[in-house]
């Protein structure tokens, strides 16, 4: 198929339809009115107006100041989640000596106070896309499930 319908040897019906152009026009990602784009990456698809201009989407807007101190508090509870895990680990490790090897329980409580801080950075790297409810959540969810026991168990409430 040439780039210039008008030189194809064969035409169909249908062959003026704006969205068999998406690869061989010299404007990719532009659509005419009325057309919709769906999809994976249908967000960056612009608009062809009546002038023949092509208006592209804006940029993303950026976090709110509720978004920005919501993810504040809720890496503040990551960090103090860490630091518990590091001290209840700590005061367990006397305790499961008869369990596990050193080398094991060095390398599981390291593990566990990194958890916080990797659950942070990849829930941030997966939902950069997302809606900020998504990321929120997941956020909730990580700091719901990595809440530190040892600490609990065997730390200021657990005596």
């Amino acid at each position: 198929m040439t780039p210039d319908r008008e030189d194809d040897a064969l035409s169909w019906s249908g062959d003026d339809d704006p969205t068999l152009d998406a690869g061989t026009s010299a404007q990719p990602n532009a659509l005419p009115g009325g057309y919709t784009a769906v999809g994976k990456g249908s967000a960056d698809v612009g608009r062809i107006e009546q002038d023949g201009s092509v208006t592209m989407p804006a940029d993303r807007a950026p976090m709110s100041n509720a978004v920005l101190i919501s993810l504040g508090i809720i890496g503040g509870f990551y960090l103090l989640y860490a630091i518990g895990w590091l001290v209840g680990g700590l005061r367990l490790q006397g305790r499961a000596d008869y369990l596990v090897t050193d080398v094991m329980f060095q390398g599981s409580l390291w593990l566990a106070v990194l958890a916080p801080a990797l659950w942070f950075a990849t829930v941030f790297l997966v939902t950069r896309n997302a809606r900020v409810w998504v990321r929120l959540a997941w956020l909730i969810a990580g700091a719901v499930l990595l809440v530190p026991w040892p600490f609990i168990m065997t730390g200021v409430i657990g005596q």
